[in-house]
């Protein structure tokens, strides 16, 4: 196989029309089509099947389509290795970041970074972390802090931190004038993330773990950053980590529920067999020699 055609061929997919496809790879339809006939032969399966007026991945074609996009990263991450051993600690640093990390761990981790490697480049995700994960995996970014996935043959991680996320709500919120159970909670609407992020999908389990529905979502957001101001004037329930209790001045109190307390070990997360350069071995070691900073919050 040729590396131009699986070049080629990663954009075909990606636009499901040769037309396109031409278009944004300033070549000839013909000369696509050629392309894919040659793919195909060498690997003996279609790649392709056509859409109506377009063309869409056969299940070989999505193997073929996971498999280059791999090699595509690997490509450009052996580009910046060659440019970091000539260079030394300088380029550009990717890093994917939860909310609660961005916020009270990532100041201390830049000042420190930027007094050492004054020259570099920084660009900052702050996400959560079904997205961090995705961005990871697919080669857009080189670190992430956050929370750490389970047995993911592609990705590695060390914790650095850990926390618990509390039900928490305004401090003269009625919730606190009477017994709380579980059940009692059920009574109140709530802000939290989609249902994709790891704490809400604790949360409801945990519901349901009791025989109970699942909280009621007035607000849904991936804006966390935000939960503990609109807590503060909203009678929502909210579930957010521990830490904003300490960091935070917040008109804002832990709901003491012991069922509801989300032990979270945060990790730092790269992919097992990708490069990471000097600059991103930086951020690592200050990130783990910074995480001790979280525990004492």
């Amino acid at each position: 196989m040729d590396f131009r055609d699986l070049r080629y061929f990663e954009v075909i997919a990606a636009e499901g029309n040769l037309a396109r496809a031409a278009e944004r790879l300033h070549r000839t339809q013909p000369a696509l089509t050629k392309c894919i006939d040659r793919l195909e032969e060498s690997l003996g399966a279609k790649l392709f099947e056509k859409d109506g007026r377009g063309m869409r991945l056969t299940a070989a074609g999505h193997v073929l389509a996971g498999r280059t996009r791999q090699m595509a990263i690997m490509v450009e991450e052996t580009a910046r290795e060659m440019q970091d051993h000539a260079g030394g600690l300088r380029g550009n640093v990717r890093i994917g970041c939860l909310p609660t990390l961005a916020e009270h761990l990532l100041p201390a981790v830049f000042g420190q970074l930027l007094a050492q490697a004054p020259g570099i480049g920084i660009g900052l995700t702050v996400a959560m972390n079904d997205n961090l994960l995705a961005g990871l995996r697919e080669g857009e970014l080189d670190l992430v802090a956050g929370p750490m996935p389970e047995d993911d043959p592609d990705i590695a991680c060390e914790q650095i931190a850990e926390d618990t996320v509390v039900v928490m709500a305004s401090e003269n919120h009625p919730v606190f004038d009477g017994p709380r159970t579980l059940a009692s909670l059920l009574d109140y609407q709530w802000m939290l993330p989609a249902r994709t992020v790891a704490s809400r999908q604790w949360l409801d389990q945990t519901f349901e773990r009791h025989g109970l529905a699942r909280p009621r979502v007035q607000l849904e957001s991936n804006v966390l950053n935000m939960i503990v101001p609109i807590l503060e004037t909203t009678p929502l329930l909210g579930f957010v980590t521990r830490v904003n209790l300490v960091a935070r001045r917040a008109r804002v109190r832990e709901v003491v529920l012991p069922e509801a307390q989300m032990k979270r070990r945060l990790g730092l997360a790269y992919r097992r067999n990708g490069y990471l350069s000097p600059v991103a071995a930086r951020v690592a070691a200050i990130l783990r020699e910074r995480g001790k900073d979280l525990l004492a919050l």
